[in-house]
């Protein structure tokens, strides 16, 4: 395959896209990614901490960083990508530790064209995704992106799901790992309370974090391959700063056992300030702790530190005490 594609009128329903390098995880990774995120999850920064829930001699990778070189390693199809739409059913199925060797498969479910914008063929590339840690299964999910076309609208026209509905909670406890969160501190809050982070952030080292898990994404490299005009901030990294403002509002999370949606609702860009808000839609009882499904909603700043527009919308499922 072409390091110049794949184009949207190259891909077929059930391809397998060629993987790229698995990643053997280690230590450099939970820093380089806490470095470029700020996330404050206990469990992989703290060695001990981990230890004592979880009863292993190991050290855990953060849940967070695996989903990025789970989406890094699925850019083989999206060189050519406009927009990364939506990511739907995440299921984080197991913690993975230090030493794991991480491999993804991908999978075009469906394609279906887009409306031509400004004289560019483009569609919708629908694709399944697994990643794996040592040959053992520990996310699935999909993504839908829409992918530039070389040549025209080849006349796809699969029904694409779009974001998926919430899963039941009682559903996803199987997911839970069997970790002892009774001794971690327990932080109040309210079914339908909306907490906002007063710590904003901006966006930098972006193409740093793209380059790390092997983002191949044009517009994540190179300002003249995006319809902005400058480089596109991949929506990982959004999401990125939005679980590490989850680990400051939430700090005796450990971990995140899936996502119900992720929606790229706006770009964002380089030197980007963004603000968060919280708000738990929903509390289910398990092990020691608990599920809690919370709506997360990252917005950008104007240069007057006023809300401009939003531009994430995430809905992951905490496991907290």
């Amino acid at each position: 395959m072409s390091n110049d594609g794949p184009y949207y009128d190259d891909f077929e329903i059930d391809m397998m896209i060629p993987p790229l390098p698995a990643v053997t995880m280690t230590e450099a990774d939970n820093v380089a990614y806490r470095m470029i995120t700020g996330d404050q999850h206990f469990a992989s920064a703290d060695c001990d901490a981990y230890q004592s829930i979880s009863g292993s001699t190991n050290r855990l990778v953060n849940p967070g960083l695996v989903m990025q070189f789970a989406i890094g390693q699925t850019t083989n199809a999206t060189r050519k990508a406009i927009a990364n739409l939506y990511y739907r059913s995440v299921r984080i199925l197991r913690p993975v530790e230090i030493g794991e060797t991480i491999t993804t498969t991908t999978k075009v479910l469906g394609l279906s064209d887009a409306k031509p914008k400004d004289g560019q063929h483009r569609g919708k590339v629908w694709l399944g995704i697994e990643t794996s840690g040592d040959g053992r299964p520990a996310v699935q999910y999909e993504r839908c992106a829409l992918v530039a076309s070389r040549s025209g609208s080849p006349g796809h026209a699969s029904d694409i799901p779009g974001p998926s509905d919430p899963a039941p909670l009682e559903d996803l406890a199987a997911l839970v790992p069997k970790w002892d969160l009774s001794g971690m501190p327990v932080t109040p809050w309210e079914l339908e309370e909306t907490r906002t982070d007063a710590m904003r952030d901006h966006v930098d080292l972006a193409p740093s974090l793209a380059r790390m898990t092997f983002n191949q994404a044009f517009v994540h490299r190179d300002a003249s391959a995006s319809i902005y005009g400058q480089r596109l901030v991949y929506g990982g990294h959004v999401q990125g700063l939005a679980q590490a403002s989850l680990s400051r509002m939430l700090p005796g999370s450990a971990t995140i056992v899936a996502w119900d949606g992720c929606d790229h609702v706006g770009p964002a860009f380089e030197g980007d300030l963004l603000e968060f808000r919280h708000e738990l839609k929903e509390i289910f009882p398990v092990a020691s702790g608990r599920l809690m499904r919370f709506e997360i909603r990252g917005t950008t700043m104007n240069e007057h530190g006023s809300a401009d527009s939003d531009i994430l919308v995430w809905t992951p499922i905490v496991f907290a005490p």
